[in-house]
């Protein structure tokens, strides 16, 4: 069985134009894999550490040489002659190594990048695709999926130009529509959506992950000009897709009230809720991705309560992909629906056991990119692998948002290829 011989990583640049790791591991085989971890704009408090060098005089002070070192000198040398199979065992050496309860020693984007890399390196020693190792290894599903994509294509918040303040409005295809199919939907009122922006003279440059950043009056205004773009289609809302929003509502809460330039007066727990409820009925909003404080939690019962039959009540600053978390939130049931970033966490088997708790509660599971993102398409095959239903992936541009979309065009075909081989095998053997 082939062992690590080496790990060594390198301070590179995310999509941001700000530092991140990337982490090369190599076999004593010859083999070699390389990977590197992305970072978020808009983070939860109960998120892992990310380990940054906070020097003034280079790199605004986000410099990850601290976290690169860490690895260089005290992960590698432990790793030397590992199994890169045994993932859990080399994770909880990680996790020992580091020694804190968020990973702030190393860094949670030092311990990741290390993860990532023995998980691709798994792969590469059963000479196997990504996506099935993780399949086979953990055995979160029950068959080779594309989940369905949730496609951001306007943004605001913290990811806008001070525009708008929901976070994304996205487009979430219908389940029985094809990964090709939705991708070709999703292309297509991108493109077209620029070209109504442009007809109502709004402004359509885009935000930090590619979503257009319109001034426009309101956040409800969103809908109506996606509503125009997709009349101006094929496609029909509530019949080939519907919408979606990430309210990052941390980032408009204040002193117990919620702003959002709908209207003058603040918004209190209830009223927002009220608001949630009419623009699900009013434009058929089925994703509600953190549409409270992480410290409302009255409020994210309700909602969830209200809601939850026909929406997907959806934890990311909430949970942070926690196992602490998520068992209060499934216990008090207050959403239904878990968003998984494993940077949140910091290794590949705490993320797995997020996931496998998520799942026998019964929620969907939405596999997520970061706003610094890295062409690292990582992501895709660990989605795939791991069965969720949905990827958030961003717009279909930029190219580290369109690496992951490829990417599952990839996979989508080897699982089309490898369906029709073995339909075609009993057909064989009888002739």
């Amino acid at each position: 069985m082939p062992n690590i011989q080496g790990v060594y990583a390198r301070e590179i640049l995310d999509s941001r134009g700000l530092p991140t790791i990337e982490c090369t591991l190599w076999l004593d085989t010859g083999g070699i894999v390389l990977t590197s971890v992305p970072a978020g704009t808009s983070v939860g408090k109960y998120e892992a550490h990310e380990l940054r060098d906070k020097d003034p005089n280079r790199m605004i002070g986000m410099g990850v040489l601290q976290a690169v070192n860490n690895i260089n000198t005290i992960i590698a040398p432990q790793l030397v002659g590992k199994d890169p199979t045994q993932q859990a065992e080399i994770d909880q050496l990680l996790i020992a190594l580091d020694g804190t309860p968020d990973k702030s020693k190393l860094g949670a984007n030092a311990i990741l990048a290390v993860s990532q890399a023995v998980c691709k390196a798994g792969a590469l020693t059963n000479n196997v695709a990504l996506y099935y190792y993780i399949f086979n290894k953990f055995q979160l599903a029950q068959e080779l999926i594309i989940p369905t994509n949730i496609f951001t294509v306007i943004n605001g918040g913290e990811h806008g130009a001070d525009n708008l303040d929901l976070q994304e409005f996205q487009l979430l295809p219908a389940s029985h529509i094809s990964f090709p199919d939705s991708l070709s939907m999703a292309v297509t009122l991108y493109q077209k959506l620029e070209e109504v922006l442009i007809l109502k003279g709004a402004i359509h440059s885009v935000g930090l992950v590619g979503g257009f950043t319109p001034n426009l009056y309101s956040n409800s205004d969103v809908f109506d000009i996606l509503v125009e773009t997709i009349k101006s289609s094929q496609y029909t809302l509530a019949q080939d897709l519907f919408f979606g929003i990430d309210a990052a509502a941390d980032e408009f809460h204040s002193a117990g009230k919620y702003t959002l330039r709908d209207r003058s007066q603040p918004y209190s727990s209830n009223e927002l809720i009220e608001y949630y409820r009419k623009i699900r009925s009013l434009y058929n909003v089925f994703y509600v991705e953190d549409p409270f404080s992480d410290d409302d939690l009255g409020a994210w019962a309700t909602i969830t309560e209200y809601l939850g039959d026909t929406t997907k009540i959806v934890g990311d600053s909430l949970l942070v992909t926690s196992q602490e978390k998520v068992k209060e939130a499934i216990e008090k049931k207050y959403c239904n629906t878990l968003l998984v970033k494993p940077n949140q966490v910091g290794t590949i088997t705490e993320t797995i056991a997020v996931i496998s708790l998520a799942r026998q509660a019964g929620w969907s599971i939405v596999v997520s990119h970061r706003s610094g993102e890295t062409n690292d398409d990582f992501i895709a095959d660990f989605a795939v692998g791991v069965g969720a239903e949905y990827t958030k992936f961003g717009p279909p541009n930029r190219g580290e948002r369109t690496a992951k979309y490829n990417r599952l065009s990839q996979i989508h075909q080897e699982i089309e290829m490898s369906r029709q081989q073995q339909a075609a095998a009993p057909q064989q053997a009888q002739s």
